[in-house]
């Protein structure tokens, strides 16, 4: 049996058909963030000031691995302690470290993350600053050249224009 140009139009949409509508049964519902907006209010402040521990340079409000989800659970579990910002902040320090947080506290731990890359652009200008000037000091005089070189070169250039 051959199919013409029409069959193949139709076969295509019937195949396009059942495969959307096979999809559409595999679709989920939304999770529902929380029951109390007030206490999701609270996570989303409290995530956007937390670092996501798998992305680094994602908050935890915005990130969206699984980790993250895990560590929002557990902020939604202490809010729902009652346990105050600084607290929970508090408490994922403790168990994940400094980097946690987007903005640590300025201690001897952390001085690094808050002067490191300050002190590395004044050092990289001071290192500038003396490799320019030993650079201008050791400039080489230039060369003159002598009557000799010169009525060479004259020579060369006047062979050259004659050919």
């Amino acid at each position: 049996m051959k199919l013409n140009s029409q069959g193949l139009k139709w076969a295509g949409i019937v195949a396009l058909s059942l495969l959307t509508y096979l999809s559409i049964g595999h679709a989920k519902e939304a999770a529902l963030l929380a029951e109390d907006p007030i206490v999701e209010k609270r996570l989303i402040h409290i995530s956007e000031e937390l670092r996501c521990m798998v992305c680094q340079n994602e908050s935890l409000a915005s990130s969206r691995a699984e980790l993250a989800n895990d560590l929002r659970e557990e902020v939604r579990k202490l809010i729902r302690q009652d346990k105050s910002d600084s607290q929970i902040k508090e408490y994922l320090v403790t168990r994940y470290g400094d980097f946690v947080l987007y903005r640590p506290e300025v201690k001897p731990l952390t001085w690094v993350l808050w002067f490191g890359p300050f002190l590395l652009l004044v050092l990289g200008v001071v290192g500038m600053f003396f490799y320019l000037r030993q650079r201008q000091s050791v400039s080489p005089a230039k060369e003159q050249l002598s009557e000799e070189d010169r009525r060479k070169v004259q020579e060369i250039l006047k062979s050259g224009d004659a050919s």
